[in-house]
């Protein structure tokens, strides 16, 4: 196990992300030039903090299923757009620049998303050929961009049914400006470049309405984007692993029905083309 905790700074700003590793290494005894998939974990917690329920756990699941796995602790309020998403980016660039080092198969970079997290992995899907993004990092464009992505009841939408925190901490005062606010609708940003897709959500999800993975969905079939998508038809906001491993002191979160989703995450995963 490689494990270290990375430092991720942007140009320009004060506030600092971390980055932890999780990467699986190899030996002579086992495939010892075998790369593996990485997953990127961004946690949820609204753009205000970011979830342990969504973080090392989920982390250990991928580990268990042979991939290396990585969790950001990116920037939250009093941080505004586009630090986060910058954050991401960089994190990507990097995997991608010590590939070699980490045995990484740069043909499966794939974003994890939780909620707001979930967000923030779907802006970078989305958002990845902004020349901002590769102007600011001093990279280019194929550098950032994420292979797929797995969101878990993501935030999507800043429209009808908006989890209006989120926006509120991500866009702070700019949350009143209609066109800044319309612009993080994620469902209205989606091209065919936006990459392959994996999501899944609770129908009684009373926090962040199901209708958000909906219209993602929709719009990722409108530029025929490979989607896959399951809907359970109970349990509510964030689940995490739906177990007792991620559950509430109380035994919130556990939600049998659902705990389905990570191994059809991953045979997503190797479905990948």
């Amino acid at each position: 196990m490689i494990y270290k905790k990375i430092e991720i700074s942007i140009t320009g700003y004060k506030q600092t992300a971390d980055l932890y590793t999780y990467f699986l290494d190899n030996s002579i005894e086992m495939h010892i030039n075998r790369k593996r998939p990485v997953v990127v974990i961004c946690p949820g917690g609204g753009y205000s903090m970011t979830s342990d329920r969504e973080a090392e756990p989920i982390a250990m699941q991928y580990l268990a299923k042979g991939y290396h796995a990585v969790i950001l602790r990116y920037s939250v309020e009093p941080a505004r757009y586009p630090l986060a998403l910058l954050q991401l980016a960089k994190t990507v660039a990097f995997l991608r620049k010590h590939a070699e080092e980490f045995h990484i198969n740069t043909d499966k970079i794939i974003l994890q998303g939780f909620s707001a997290g979930g967000h923030l992995a779907a802006s970078l899907g989305v958002f990845w050929k902004k020349s901002f993004i590769a102007e600011t990092l001093g990279v280019t464009s194929e550098m950032v961009k994420p292979n797929g992505m797995i969101l878990s009841y993501p935030v999507i939408t800043s429209g009808e049914f908006a989890h209006t925190g989120s926006f509120e901490c991500l866009l702070g005062d700019d949350y009143n400006d209609a066109d800044k606010r319309k612009e993080q609708s994620l469902e209205l940003q989606v091209s065919a470049d936006t990459p392959q897709t994996f999501l899944w959500h609770t129908v009684t999800d009373d926090c962040v309405p199901v209708e958000n993975s909906l219209l993602f969905f929709n719009a990722l079939r409108k530029f025929k984007v490979s989607v896959e998508m399951h809907l359970y038809p109970v349990g509510g906001h964030g689940l995490s692993l739906a177990s007792e491993e991620t559950s509430h002191e109380d035994g919130g979160c556990i939600q049998k029905e659902c705990q389905s989703w990570m191994e059809l995450a991953c045979k997503w995963i190797e479905s990948m083309k």
